[in-house]
């Protein structure tokens, strides 16, 4: 789990995957070329080791005044013989389009030899009298290869491009952005979100078609939404159609590496989101960026889920601006209390922030030194308010604090040994 104010609790019943297919590749030429090697083939293992990460930008340059977002130029002309709902799609993705990138990993891996050899002599120290020789692998030289990919697409005319935290969190690989004009740019990370799957970076240039930025807050149910992305990491700005099915989901999404991470209030939609999607824009019929596309549930028929856009603003601001992203901590792990889980665990409240440990007792429900715990907040105390919002599935306890700043004093109401009372807390920095 990535942030302690998230809990590894899979609120949906389908697991839910977010990682690039490239990787998947790698991993299946991996166990073609061991079977290779047994008859005498090579072996080509893929691990990073060049150092390519970079640092924030200071300053982003002004766009051009006269420039606007591609959604509100000139619609797409109108096409003879389909519908009025077929024109709107079209015209969504011919605007769209060329704002949205593809991202690629690549890196200097080590390439392995098979030999054979005899690991008894370097054991005992001495030679047998019987010689056993076993397949060994030894390094002989790098290659540059590919190594993941997924999507993106550009917020600003200069060249800021927005994607997932989890597409870009290597820190020992080359990233490279394919416009939709087939160009080829080096880009570089501006910056991560430490609490949203969401990153930035960049790559030089002027008076790139960048999206318009829509509001998420206004995304009803049954709306008709477009996704497009960097399918599978080998098609480029696939368009898939579908409906918003659902808003404010919590999902637990994870990778094929085991890693976790607690989504909260995304939007689940029926627009097929495929292995190298992340990062790529989920729009309206107006070709507006309602939302990025992140993860998708394993074994299920379209269920995919994006992070709404109105989640993203302050990142592209951070970028835009050169500053950090900087998010409020308080430092508890916790469970939102549903009336499913008041019956299941027989608790007070069916609202409310449970403070639990983690899986295995390991990881700790209040974070030592943090504001939780300068508060006296203790596990399985149940934070019921914050400044007098009550927590429930519509207003999560992470949601409500990414809303405020570090520094920041908030009232929380809580549950502790069956009383209520209140504490006062001033919110820290997350760490990264």
């Amino acid at each position: 789990m990535g942030e302690p104010e998230q809990a590894e609790v899979n609120l949906v019943e389908r697991k839910v995957f977010r990682y690039n297919f490239l990787e998947m590749n790698t991993a299946r030429n991996f166990l073609i070329s061991l079977l290779a090697g047994a008859i005498g083939g090579w072996l080509i293992l893929s691990f990073g080791s060049e150092l390519g990460i970079t640092q924030p930008l200071t300053q982003d340059p002004a766009p051009a005044p006269a420039q606007l977002p591609i959604s509100e130029q000139k619609d797409a002309p109108v096409l003879p013989g389909i519908s009025s709902h077929e024109q709107a799609v079209t015209a969504a993705v011919k605007t769209a389009s060329p704002a949205v990138v593809s991202i690629v990993l690549t890196a200097d891996v080590p390439v392995l030899e098979r030999s054979f050899g005899s690991p008894f002599e370097e054991l005992f120290g001495e030679r047998l009298p019987f010689e056993i020789q076993v397949p060994q692998l030894q390094q002989r030289g790098t290659q540059r290869q590919e190594i993941g990919g997924g999507s993106g697409f550009l917020v600003s005319p200069d060249g800021l491009i927005l994607t997932n935290r989890h597409v870009v969190d290597r820190e020992n690989v080359q990233y490279t952005v394919f416009t939709n004009d087939g160009k080829r740019h080096e880009a570089k990370l501006v910056t991560r979100d430490p609490s949203l799957d969401l990153a930035v970076v960049k790559i030089e240039g002027t008076n790139f078609p960048f999206l318009g930025i829509g509001n998420s807050d206004e995304l009803i149910t049954g709306q008709t939404v477009i996704a497009i992305g960097n399918a599978l990491a080998e098609l480029h700005n696939t368009v898939s159609v579908g409906v918003i099915s659902g808003l404010s989901r919590s999902i637990v999404a994870g990778d094929e590496l085991g890693q976790a991470e607690l989504l909260e209030q995304v939007v689940q939609t029926d627009a097929a989101i495929n292995p190298g999607n992340s990062g790529g824009p989920l729009l309206n019929l107006r070709g507006q960026a309602m939302a990025v596309n992140v993860a998708v549930a394993f074994g299920s028929e379209n269920i995919g889920f994006a992070i709404p856009i109105n989640e993203a603003q302050a990142v592209i601001e951070a970028a835009k601006s050169g500053k950090k992203i900087s998010r409020a901590f308080l430092g508890v792990r916790h469970i939102q209390i549903t009336p499913a889980l008041k019956e299941q665990e027989n608790l007070p409240v069916d609202h409310g922030a449970l403070i639990v440990r983690g899986e295995g007792g390991q990881e700790l429900a209040v974070t030592p030194g943090s504001p939780a715990d300068k508060a006296g907040l203790t596990e399985n105390d149940i934070i019921l308010e914050i400044d007098g919002v009550k927590l429930d599935e519509a207003h999560s306890l992470a949601s409500q604090i990414r809303r405020k700043q570090v520094g920041q004093g908030v009232r929380l109401k809580i549950l502790h040994d069956g009383q209520e009372r209140e504490v006062s807390v001033t919110l820290d920095e997350l760490p990264e």
